[in-house]
């Protein structure tokens, strides 16, 4: 079963490793960089390695069984 995270974006990105530890799927950048580099995430669907990916309002994030829903703030 997936489980999804809607992230509300108040600028205009968040870097991927920034993202995973703003949600609480890690505990610092620094894990959320070994995290990407081991190839689980994946972003729209597609793998990615780039440990700050700019992530914008719109993007999904994949880690596992759960989606990130990136949106933009009111």
């Amino acid at each position: 079963m997936t489980h999804h995270i809607d992230f509300e974006l108040d600028r205009d990105y968040v870097e991927l490793n920034q993202l995973l530890k703003l949600t609480g799927l890690c505990d610092s950048g620094g894990q959320g960089k070994m995290i990407v580099a081991s190839g689980a995430v994946y972003v729209d669907g597609e793998q990615e390695l780039r440990k700050t990916c700019k992530i914008h309002a719109g993007q999904r994030v994949q880690l596992d069984d759960i989606e990130i829903h990136v949106v933009a703030a009111e």
